[in-house]
């Protein structure tokens, strides 16, 4: 499913770091080193990237449009 726009538990919006996110790891850094460049300190956003499972490939199939 898509990424939350804000967290489940305080309510900041992080819906706009999930790309760059995905890019940082794509180059080769951990999580950790992800969310101290992004500025992602509490640790319940944290656990909204390390949760997330994108799933859009295998439901987009199942779409009735």
């Amino acid at each position: 499913m898509e990424f939350p726009v804000r967290c489940f538990t305080c309510g900041k919006v992080i819906g706009h770091l999930w790309e760059p996110y995905k890019e940082l790891l794509s180059k080769g850094k951990t999580p950790q080193e992800a969310f101290e460049e992004l500025g992602i300190t509490r640790f319940c956003c944290r656990r909204m990237f390390v949760g997330h499972v994108e799933l859009n490939k295998e439901v987009l199939p199942y779409s009735r449009d």
